[in-house]
């Protein structure tokens, strides 16, 4: 039987978060430069994804003949681009969230995804609807696969559980309470980081075979949305004293 291959430890570097006297977090630099980057790229594809949707309406469906492969392509272009940038404005809103007493602001930083698929999206279906050049079958082949793009591009670009700073906050607080540092620690493939390094869940083996370590809110940035459920084990697992039931 061969031997189980000892995972590698990786530390996620950066310069250190607000200190544990601060009552809000905020994200490093390296972790704000990095969001706005894919906030930029972002951006950038939902203009790209807006520009194909006005090329198509002002020149696509003002032919004559209408050349269908082109409409439909441009109809699953337009969703493509919608979808990456939602994923890549997901991505930056993990490592520099709004914040939740922002209510205006935190609704739009979250959704501007899913809004922006229906800016893509519903003046084209309208203008396939009303259009005279296209046949019955057309109009309805159409339609449908611009309705479902603009479905599946809307589901991607709405978050379902928004990250908040208020939710930063509370979890770095919570892991220095039970550990005294803001190190956590996860794996590549894992949803959730953890306390330590000896725990069970991330020396199982996994397809880099290696186990990373940040703060709480470089976990977040690296696409975990939680400290796991298994607090009590872990912290048997780690050697840190158990949670004081009076206490919770």
């Amino acid at each position: 039987m061969a031997a189980k291959r000892k995972k590698k430890l990786v530390r996620v570097e950066s310069v250190p978060t607000s200190p544990a006297s601060e009552p809000t977090w905020k994200p490093t630099p390296e972790a704000k430069a990095k969001a706005n980057r894919n906030r930029i790229i972002a951006v950038l594809l939902w203009l790209v994804a807006i520009g194909i949707e006005v090329g198509t309406i002002f020149w696509v469906l003002k032919q004559d003949e209408i050349n269908m492969a082109l409409l439909i392509g441009a109809i699953v272009l337009i969703g493509v681009l919608s979808i990456i940038g939602s994923l890549l404005w997901k991505k930056a809103n993990q490592a520099d969230p709004a914040r939740r007493s922002d209510p205006v602001r935190f609704f739009l930083k979250n959704q501007l995804g899913a809004i922006l698929a229906v800016v893509a999206f519903l003046p084209l279906i309208v203008m396939i609807i009303k259009n005279a050049n296209l046949e019955g079958n057309q109009k309805k082949i159409a339609t449908g696969i611009a309705a479902v793009a603009a479905i599946v591009a809307a589901l991607f670009g709405t978050s379902f559980n928004s990250p908040s700073v208020e939710q930063y906050t509370e979890e770095t607080a919570r892991v220095i309470e039970l550990t005294g540092d803001d190190i956590v620690y996860w794996t590549k493939s894992g949803e959730v980081y953890h306390l330590c390094a000896d725990v069970s869940a991330v020396n199982l083996e996994s397809e880099d075979n290696t186990i990373y370590s940040g703060t709480v809110g470089e976990a977040h940035a690296a696409g975990k949305e939680r400290l796991t459920l298994q607090v009590d084990m872990e912290l048997e697992q780690c050697g840190f004293d158990p949670i004081d039931e009076a206490e919770e």
